[in-house]
């Protein structure tokens, strides 16, 4: 199982980026999948995540910020980041959860400043 995450760098406050998470070795359809971040010093937390059905949930944070999504004939999960603040800096990593299993990505970083 590989998840690729991909699309991080250095924004601006206030500027966006998207990320991607390109899912390979699992059937992505039944996926419940979704992105977490880590902080220096801070633990890992959850960012939003979207099931199977299309369902999605975001920190309260990110709300009305970001938004997850998925493309499931490219197997591939995305979160679009717009008004991007200081304290977005993280890397962030993608999730997968299959029924009982669970699998993480590499992650991407992340990082806010002017």
């Amino acid at each position: 199982v590989q998840l690729q995450a991909s699309g991080g760098g250095l924004v601006q406050p206030g500027g966006s980026l998207r990320l991607s998470c390109a899912a390979s070795g699992i059937i992505f359809s039944i996926a419940d999948m979704g992105w977490y971040r880590q902080a220096p010093g801070k633990q890992r937390e959850l960012v939003a995540t979207i099931t199977t059905r299309g369902t999605t949930n975001y920190a309260d944070s990110v709300k009305g910020r970001f938004t997850i999504s998925r493309d499931n004939a490219k197997n591939t999960v995305y979160l679009q980041m717009n008004s991007l603040k200081p304290e977005d800096t993280a890397n962030y990593y993608c999730n997968a959860i299959i029924v009982k299993y669970e699998f993480w990505g590499q992650g991407t970083q992340v990082t806010v400043s002017s």
